[in-house]
Formats: structure tokens, C-alpha cells, sequence
């Protein structure tokens, strides 16, 4: 059971890619001893965007819906933004390169890193002066740690000792479980990042969690792959092994690539519980299959039925509707079809006659599918159209079989399309069926199951369907009856997975009545019971379940779970496999026995059961229940369901999620989860679908170990990609990854899909992105390594996180931005703004934990008084575990590692990080105005930093720091010294004005707010004359703004409509623009000064 590799993710098969979200960062200076970029291999840095000003009040719907809406745009411009610079930052990596060329001969590459901990073994951790950890290195931070989780047991869930789940209540995710056909590619990598975060921060806040792996056996998709390389390989196909030694094979790759996937998910952190994992096919599962077969047929909502299906005549079986993608064209088109060497005339409808028996007259029709002509049993007319109103009831003749073929009136046909005349082929066409069961027409298939023609087709028997399109034109060209072609716009049905064009037939199959089981899966969600994000989605939902089909359930394959049904052979009687009297249901044989005695008391006869097996989407049906256990009662079905969350791909919203629901009402009376999560498809950077034609499909663990070109070269050599294909995958991956794939690790792949999941469209994914944030995991290595450093050997914490009272401003406002960065990414995860969730994160860590704080504590713990001292190593510990905490969801190997390193605190005997409490909002750490004073201070290094950048001024810089209110004096008088520590060496003197004070003359002025300015002393130092101009360029600016905002705030509309709050808010903006333009009015006469002296 799959989807296209450019479907989904999961069961679901995701799609890669790669242009993303790296966020913009407001330039900050600031940098200090975390921030050393040392690192074992190069890479541009990723941007993150500034957080706005937290508000202690929670968020609404619609505030939080402008969020999305924000991250989205801001998503689309940081990949414009890549783009633009992508051919920059390649020629930047080439002039590094080889100007450390001479640098690089004289160093020693580092070898591999080989782990000492033994393989299940809390990881001994090695010193920072270890080569492998002076800098971070992915390989060494992630490994050991993933075999000591998993041993401990951390990603069980913990039940209380009633066996009751724990008092914060339960958090469940049944994984989508991959197609056991290869390898996961960066799809699942998201789905994993995405439900890997919830859980683990779900177990960090104290829920009983689970997170329940499984695989799922993929009847189409795996018999297709091990039967071709059973063809390739030994050039034998399943009918030369029989289905018994062919299912065999099919268990024994099954087992390979099972392992694979599974390794695959250990490398990328992912936290199951592989105690519980599933198989769609093991013995329970298909217990569950079984039973739910059974009770629905006994039910009657499981029928027998001869009826139209979509035939794949490459894989040999029926598909539904969902497994036929639908190709449009706009006239005559040449198509590739498998297992033809020319290509395949479509988008043509072709005029033909058929002569009227006993009359001297012919009638025309006109058909895209000529070959289909040799099924005709009727033609249809408008019952008032004049035209051949005197030919109802009358026949014509087939020209190429013994038919005579019956013209009927049916409103059906229009009279205006065409001739007004249809042929009709009730048994290859639907609306034809639907047309051949009103007027009881016989129902004449002429196809083979391999796409021939069978024996109602006369001569052309054994000729291929699309050979006799051909044929069979030229047949009636020289029987006179050919009368012309035209171009005609048109879908062709393809099969999803083999490409092959679907033909309509009529077989005998199993179908599922679907209507009342979708009215109570909609209803569910219009009662709000079940929460689809986004809202795109759950409109989707509802409108697939509005025009919903009956479902195909059989398939006519070996592999999967064979259908527990029994045809009933009475002696004597040559029964119709078609009739649904003849079958019975069993959940065993016995079973189906004694069902067959009781409908037929006293008869002989004989059970066969039916071949065909069942569509591997039932099983992923039951997914959400039959993994805890049902049909038994076990205490996991209990106590864990209806599950939490399903997270998935919206590409199979309706394959899988919609079934679950239907089902899961159906056969559990419960709902199967609270909330669905359909997260975006990955694509390449080009915005093109992930495949392996392409050569653009992406393996997480190539990104996350790296690779070269040439081994991503090889790897294509292991598909089945024909020459052609194989070009032009390896010509993509020249193009796309000139020097392979750089290694970034786990934790930086992870952080980055979540960062790109913004709630709105596709992913476009590059790896430029990724390794990136491969180096915001070495900024967060390297704050922690010098925080480690500035903390005694001693060192115990508090017990508890609380303030004393000594805490200086700079603590007072990196407690604050914490507990309001802990606030946030909460209300982000819950409301499942993930991308939101990593802006907060990337703007706590880099903003204000490295560029600003520990730059700023660097003075208290070298010049402070002991107290002093002590009261900034314990903020630094307080504020750097607490990142740590809140990034362990998304990053999970390196917060071990580093969180290991630190001390603990009095009474906190958590061994793992995975199982630490995670920050929540403390409001006895808000201190607004704090933050409000320390925001001035950083508004003025900012402002002095950006004026000796400008002004090109090295050394010496005097600067004037000039406050319009008392409290911005007060304000910045008493932190002079941070200030003064935050510009840098090359300012030499701040001097603090007051209100009443005058401009200082002589100098180039930035507007801080509306409460500070900063002026930096420049005369004899600049060319006024150029200033002079720049000055009135910016003036002119903000004086257009300050139109613009009076304007807005002058709108008799928006008086009206919008609240008070947000009024004070733009008149706040307007106070600005009024403080800027003034200060550069000011500015413009002190250069016109220095232009006259």
C-alpha cells in the first residue's frame, strides 16, 4: 500500500525537497566567546526572524492564524531570498576555500570518529579538548545515545500503579506506517521531525506517551518490486514459483528492508516504542482484517458485484479510484505506454458510420477509444431529437462481429455534442454501464486481463488494445466507414504506480458501501469531535465525503491479506462467481462451513476461497486500533484509545485518514483520534515532485552523514531506471549537488523540515538550508561549552528556578525573554505552528541568549562583586538548561549530550533529558519593564555599532547617548558600563544627555525610539557633503511615513473597526517616524555646521 514517491510522507510516502524557510535574522553585532564558528566543516549560516514583543495574555484563533499567515510569507521570501543568493554564497565557499588552502596543507584530517560506549551503555562522554569535540561534530554528538534510550526503556509509556495512565492525561500517535518496499526518503524525515517533536515534548510535560512504530506490507507496491527483480535477477516471474515459494520471497525482502527502515528511524532520534511495533500483516493485525471483513459482510455493508473497475493491465489487478492519477490534454497527444515501443495517439476523437440494417442509411458516431467499438451493443440518441427519431427501435449492423446493435433514447445523450449519436459500451465505460443497466443492454467485454482482445473480437483477437486503435481505423477506411478525426481535450486515466493506462472492466469484485459510513465521519467533524489542520484540509475531507463512491475492496494480487471468503460450489449447479448468495464470510473455515450449511441445508458442495486478496488500504483502516490490540481487549486499547494526533500527508487524506475515521466509528464505536495534522509535500529545491527518475529524491541519512557525488551516482545504479532515466538523473544531481551532499546531521536535518512547516504550501527543500542550521548546532555546542567553562568544578544550582533579588538588569531580562520564549513555543506546539515554534526558539538562543546575554555576563563574572558573580552563573544555568529543555524536541541527540554536561540540581534525579520537565511560562520571571530598559540598552549598542559600521570610525569612538524622558536617563545612566561593554573596544568614551540637554554638535545621529537617540562624534572624520545628502534621503522617508500613518489613523473606517489597543499601537509607530524625522532634521544642520567650519 503506497502512494507516489511525490505523494506523502508516510504510509505513506513522503516527498523530499529542498529551498526553505531558512528564516531572516535582524542584523545583530553582538558576538562573544559562544559564538566560535569553529567547525569541522564549512557552511553559510542560516537567518532566523526577530520575535515581536511577547504579551503575557494568551493568544487568539485569529492572532494566531496571522502568525501562520506571517511565517508562510515570510517563508517565501527567505527562499526568494536563497535563491538570489545561492550563486553568491557558492562563489563565496570557492575564494574560502582556496584561500585556506595553504592553511589546510598543514592541518591533519581528523579520522572517523569510533565510540567507546558500549552498545547499550550510557555514553561516556569525552572531554571538549578531545579532537572529535572541540567543535561540533554530528557523528560524535548523536552517537551511542539513541541504544541507551531504547535500552532504559524512556520511549515506553509510564502508567501509573493502577496501570491507569498518568493524572496530565495520555498522548498517542500511531506512526503511518512506511511501505516495507526501501529505504525512507526525506518525507518520512519530515513526518518523523513533525510527530517525534510532539511526543517528546508531550513526555517532557508529563503525559503518558507512545509513540507506535510499525511498517505496513504494501500488497501493489512490494509484489511490483521484488517480482521485477525476481525477473531481472533470475528472469523468472511469480508464476514460474508459485504463489506459495513467491510469498515466501516476498517475507524474506520484506525482512531485509524492514530492518532498514527501522535503523533509518533510530538515526533520525525518532522516540518509539519498538516493543509495540506493527506489521500490517501480523497475526493480530490480520485477526482485525478478518473480523472486520466478516461483521461488515454479515452486515451487508460488504457486497459481491459484477461491476466496472479500473484494470491496471501491467500489474494484472483492480485499483480504486484513488489510485488513478487522471492526465489532461488538449488535443492530439503521443504518450509513452508500458509495454508498447511507440508512443500512443490520445486527444483525438475519431467519426466512424455504422450502416442500419435493412436500410439503405448509415448513422455516425464518434469515439477517443476506437478499439472499444468491438464492445458496442447499442447506440443513443436524444428521445427528441429529430434526427433519428425514425431509427428508435431499429438496428444497425457491426462491421466487424456478428452483432446487431439496437438504437435506444436516453436523456443521457446531448444532442449537441457531436453527431448526437453515442455508441455504447455498457462493459468498458462507466457512464455506458450506468446507460447499459436502464436499458438492459448485454455487456460485452473484449478485453484480456493483459490488455489483448479476447475472442469477442473476431479478427482481431490476440492483437494488443492500443495496436488495433490503429488497426481497426484502417479496417473501417477500407470498409468505407471511416469518416474522419479531430482533435478533442481529454483526462487519460493512468495507473499511479506502473503509469499504465486504465481500462474500465467489468469483473466480479467485493465493494464497500460507503454512504452512511461517510455521513457519520463527516459528522464527526463538522461536531468538532475531530480537529483537521489546516482548515484547506478539513474542506477537502468533507468534500470527498459529500461525493463518495462505493469501494473496490479486491485485488488481484498474492501478497496482502487474502480475502476470508468462500465461493460455494453446489453439486451439479455451475454457479455465477458474481452472485453474492453463492458466498459466505469466515473468520475461519469451520466458520464459513457451518454459514454454507445453515443457507443451504441437505445440499453438497464445495468451499473455495476467493484468490484475490483485499485492498491494502482496509488494513491501514484499522491502523489506529488494531495496533493496541483490537479485537481483543488489551490494556492498550483500554487506556491509549481514540489515539492523540494522526500526522500525515494530505495526499492521503482521503486514502487512509478518511477510511480510519469511517472505520474506526464503524467497528470501534469510537473515534480513532482527536486531531489530524496533514503537513506539506517536500520538494526539490526547483519546487519540482521528488523521483527517482529525476535522481531529485533525497535519503535523510545521506544528509545526515553526507556523501559525494559519485556515491550518489551509484546509487541510482541500484533502481530500476532505465538509460534515458539514468541521465537525467545523474545530470540533475551534477547540477544540484556539485560536491554531494554535506554532512549535517540528525538534529539539524530535524530542526530544519520542522522549520519549514508553516501550515500552508509545499516545501521546497535545500540542503543549503539544512547545513545551515548545521551551524546554529554549533553556535548552541559551543554557548554551552563556554558556559560549562565559566562554571566552578563545584558549582550547584538552585534548587528550584526563582529569583533572589541581586539579579542584575541583563538577568532580570534574559529570565524574562525565558519565561516569555517558553510561553510561546508552547502555545506554538499546541496550536501546531511549527514553524512558528522554531523562530522562538533560533530567536531565544542566538538573540538574546548568545548575541546579548552572555556576552553582557561575561563583565559580572570577571568584575563582579562574589554575589554578583554568583547571581550570573546561576542565570546562565538557569537559561541555558532551560534552552536546552526546550529544545530537546527537535533536536534530541545534541540537548543530551550537552544536557549531561551540565550539573544537576538539588532533587533532580532525571537521568535523561528525554524525561525532563519541560519550561512553562513562569510569571514570577515577567518583568516587562525590565525588559522595556534592557531593550534601550540593546537599542544603543545596536545604534553605535551600526553609526561605526556606516561611518567606516575603527578606533577612538566618542559617543553621545541622548535620553528624552526620565526613565530612558535614568535608564541609561545606571547602565553605562553594559552599554559601554556591548559596543566593543573601538569606543573609547559615552557620555549620557539629558532632555534638557542640547544636540551635540559634530555628530551622525541613529534614532533608537522615540525615547533615545545615540550620536557618534565624526567631525573631521567624514565627508559632510555626502551625509548631508544620505541625512535627506532618510528624512524624506520617514516624513513619508508619517504621512502614511496619519492617513491610517485618520480613516473614519478603521476608527471604527479597529480596537483601542491597536490604535495605540500605530499611534506608537507615528511617535517614532515624528522622533526620527526630527533627529534627522537635526542631524542634516549639525553636517551643514561641520561643512561651514
Amino acid at each position: 500500500m503506497t502512494t507516489n514517491l511525490s505523494n506523502s510522507a508516510n504510509k505513506h510516502d513522503g516527498e523530499a525537497s529542498i529551498t526553505a524557510p531558512a528564516a531572516t535574522q535582524t542584523h545583530s553585532s553582538y558576538s562573544g566567546p559562544t559564538v566560535d564558528n569553529a567547525e569541522q566543516t564549512q557552511g553559510s549560516h542560516a537567518n532566523v526572524p526577530t520575535i515581536d514583543k511577547a504579551e503575557n495574555k494568551p493568544k487568539t484563533a485569529k492572532e494566531l492564524e496571522k502568525e501562520r499567515k506571517k511565517s508562510e510569507k515570510d517563508k517565501k521570501f527567505a527562499e526568494k531570498q536563497a535563491r538570489l543568493t545561492s550563486s553568491v554564497s557558492i562563489a563565496a565557499s570557492k575564494n574560502a576555500e582556496k584561500k585556506s588552502k595553504a592553511k589546510a596543507a598543514g592541518e591533519q584530517k581528523l579520522p572517523d570518529y569510533e565510540e567507546d560506549t558500549p552498545l547499550g551503555d550510557k555514553k561516556i562522554l569525552k572531554p571538549f579538548e578531545d579532537p572529535h569535540f572541540k567543535a561540533y561534530d554530528p557523528i560524535a554528538v548523536e552517537s551511542a545515545w539513541y541504544s541507551w534510550w531504547e535500552k532504559e526503556g524512556f520511549f515506553k509509556p509510564e502508567f501509573k500503579a493502577d496501570g491507569k495512565v498518568k493524572d496530565k492525561g495520555y498522548f498517542v500517535i500511531p506512526v503511518p506506517p512506511p511501505n516495507v518496499t526501501g529505504a525512507l526518503h526525506i518525507g518520512h524525515a519530515l513526518t518523523g521531525a513533525l510527530q517525534d517533536t510532539m511526543i517528546r515534548w508531550n513526555r517532557m510535560k508529563g503525559l503518558t506517551t507512545l509513540w507506535l512504530p510499525g511498517c505496513d506490507h504494501a500488497g501493489i507496491a512490494t509484489q511490483t518490486v521484488v517480482e521485477n527483480t525476481l525477473r531481472r535477477k533470475e528472469n523468472k516471474s511469480r508464476h514460474d514459483l508459485g504463489r506459495e515459494k513467491f510469498t515466501e520471497l516476498i517475507w524474506e525482502w520484506k525482512e531485509d528492508y524492514h530492518q532498514k527502515i527501522n535503523n533509518s528511524h533510530r538515526r533520525m532520534g525518532g522516540s518509539f516504542d519498538w516493543t509495540r511495533e506493527a506489521f500490517t500483516m501480523d497475526e493480530n493485525l490480520s485477526a482485525a482484517v478478518t473480523e472486520t471483513f466478516v461483521k461488515l459482510h454479515e452486515e451487508g455493508i460488504i457486497y459481491r458485484a459484477n461491476r466496472l473497475v479500473n484494470w491496471c493491465t501491467i500489474l494484472n489487478t483492480a485499483l480504486s479510484n484513488l489510485e488513478v492519477d487522471n492526465k489532461e490534454i488538449e488535443g492530439r497527444t503521443l504518450l509513452d505506454v508500458p509495454g508498447y515501443d511507440r508512443k500512443v495517439e490520445f486527444g483525438v476523437l475519431t467519426h466512424f458510420s455504422y450502416e442500419m440494417d435493412g436500410m439503405e442509411e448509415n448513422i455516425e458516431v464518434a469515439t477517443t477509444r476506437p478499439e472499444t467499438m468491438l464492445g458496442d451493443t447499442a447506440i443513443a440518441v436524444h428521445p427528441n431529437d429529430e434526427r433519428y427519431k425514425h431509427l428508435l427501435g431499429k438496428f444497425a449492423r457491426h462491421p466487424f462481429v456478428d452483432r446487431l446493435i439496437p438504437i435506444v433514447a436516453d436523456d443521457y445523450v446531448d444532442p449537441e455534442f457531436g453527431t448526437g449519436a453515442v455508441k455504447i459500451t455498457p462493459a468498458h465505460d462507466p457512464n455506458d454501464f450506468a446507460l447499459g443497466l436502464r436499458h438492459k443492454l448485454e455487456f460485452i467485454n473484449v478485453l484480456n486481463d493483459d490488455g489483448t482482445m479476447n475472442a469477442h473480437t473476431g479478427k482481431f483477437k490476440g492483437q494488443k488494445r492500443f495496436d488495433v486503435r490503429y488497426t481497426i481505423v484502417e479496417a473501417l477506411k477500407e470498409k468505407g466507414l471511416y469518416v474522419k478525426k479531430e482533435d478533442n481535450p481529454m483526462k487519460i486515466p493512468l495507473c499511479s504506480r506502473s503509469k499504465d493506462v486504465i481500462e474500465p472492466i467489468i469483473r466480479p469484485q467485493w465493494w464497500m458501501k460507503m454512504r452512511d459510513l461517510a455521513d457519520a465521519a463527516a459528522d464527526v467533524v463538522e461536531k468538532g469531535e475531530i480537529v483537521i489542520r489546516p482548515s484547506s484540509a478539513e474542506k477537502n475531507y468533507m468534500r470527498w465525503m459529500k461525493d463518495i463512491q462505493d469501494w473496490c475492496l479486491s485485488r488481484q494480487l498474492w501478497w496482502g491479506h487474502q480475502v476470508p471468503a468462500y465461493f460455494i460450489e453446489l453439486d451439479g449447479v455451475v454457479g455465477n462467481n458474481s452472485d453474492g448468495e453463492l458466498w459466505v464470510a469466515g473468520r475461519t473455515r469451520a466458520e464459513a462451513e457451518s454459514k454454507a450449511k445453515a443457507k443451504y441445508p441437505g445440499r453438497t458442495f464445495t468451499l473455495n476461497r476467493d484468490p484475490d486478496v483485499l485492498d491494502t488500504w482496509f488494513s491501514s483502516a484499522l491502523w489506529p486500533f488494531s495496533t493496541l490490540g483490537w479485537p481483543k481487549k488489551t490494556h492498550d486499547f483500554g487506556s491509549l484509545y481514540p489515539t492523540s494526533v494522526l500526522e500525515t500527508g494530505w495526499d492521503i487524506l482521503f486514502f487512509w485518514v478518511a477510511r480510519m475515521v469511517m472505520l474506526g466509528l464503524k467497528m470501534t464505536k469510537q473515534i480513532p483520534f482527536k486531531e489530524v495534522y496533514c503537513h506539506p509535500l517536500v520538494r526539490d529545491s526547483e519546487g519540482r515532485k521528488m523521483s527517482k527518475s529525476l535522481g531529485n529524491v533525497v535519503d535523510p541519512l545521506d544528509v545526515v552523514s553526507g556523501i559525494s557525488l559519485q556515491a550518489l551516482h551509484d546509487k541510482l545504479l541500484l533502481g530500476n531506471l532505465d538509460p534515458k532515466e539514468l541521465e537525467r538523473a545523474r545530470k540533475f544531481q551534477k547540477v544540484s549537488f556539485p560536491d554531494g551532499i554535506p554532512q549535517c546531521g540528525a538534529d539539524a536535518l530535524r530542526f530544519s523540515l520542522v522549520q519549514y512547516t508553516t501550515g500552508g504550501g509545499d516545501i521546497n527543500l535545500a540542503i543549503s538550508v539544512i547545513h545551515a542550521n548545521r551551524k546554529f548546532c554549533n553556535k548552541i555546542y559551543q554557548a554551552t561549552k563556554y558556559v560549562l567553562g565559566k562554571l566552578d568544578k563545584d558549582f550547584v544550582p538552585q534548587e528550584v528556578v526563582r529569583k533572589t533579588g541581586k539579579e542584575s538588569l541583563a538577568e532580570r531580562w534574559i529570565l524574562h525573554k525565558f519565561s516569555i520564549a517558553a510561553k510561546e513555543v508552547n502555545e506554538a506546539l499546541e496550536a501546531r505552528m511549527f514553524s512558528r515554534s522554531t523562530e522562538i526558539l533560533y530567536a531565544y538562543w542566538y538573540n538574546h541568549l548568545c548575541d546579548v546575554y552572555i556576552e553582557n555576563s561575561k563583565a559580572l563574572i570577571q568584575d563582579g562583586t562574589p554575589s554578583e558573580q554568583r547571581s550570573a552563573k546561576d542565570t546562565l544555568y538557569t537559561v541555558l538548561e532551560g534552552a536546552l529543555t526546550m529544545m530537546h524536541p527537535m533536536m534530541p541527540f545534541l540537548t543530551e549530550e550537552l544536557w549531561q554536561r551540565l550539573p544537576r540540581r538539588p532533587g533532580d534525579n532525571n537521568s535523561t533529558i528525554c524525561k525532563a520537565a519541560y519550561p512553562q511560562y513562569a510569571a514570577e520571571l515577567n518583568d516587562p519593564s525590565s525588559e522595556a530598559a534592557y531593550e534601550l540598552v540593546i537599542g544603543v549598542a545596536k545604534g553605535v555599532r551600526s553609526l561605526m559600521a556606516e561611518y567606516a570610525i575603527k578606533d577612538e569612538g566618542k559617543i553621545y547617548v541622548h535620553a528624552y524622558h526620565d526613565t530612558a536617563l535614568q535608564t541609561a545612566t545606571a547602565q553605562k558600563h553594559s552599554i559601554l561593554s556591548l559596543c566593543g573596544k573601538a569606543v573609547t568614551a559615552i557620555d549620557v544627555l539629558s532632555p534638557s540637554d542640547s544636540t551635540p554638535s559634530g555628530c551622525v545621529v541613529f534614532a533608537v525610539s522615540s525615547s533615545v537617540a545615540v550620536f557618534l562624534y565624526v567631525k573631521g572624520r567624514v565627508d559632510a557633503d555626502a551625509e548631508i545628502s544620505k541625512a535627506q534621503k532618510k528624512l524624506a522617508k520617514a516624513q513619508e511615513a508619517i504621512i502614511k500613518q496619519n492617513r491610517i489613523l485618520g480613516g473614519e473606517k478603521y476608527q471604527a473597526s479597529v480596537s483601542e489597543e491597536v490604535k495605540e499601537a500605530e499611534r506608537n509607530k507615528l511617535r517614532e517616524y515624528e522622533a526620527e524625522a526630527q533627529q534627522w532634521e537635526s542631524s542634516i544642520k549639525q553636517f551643514e555646521r561641520l561643512r561651514v567650519a
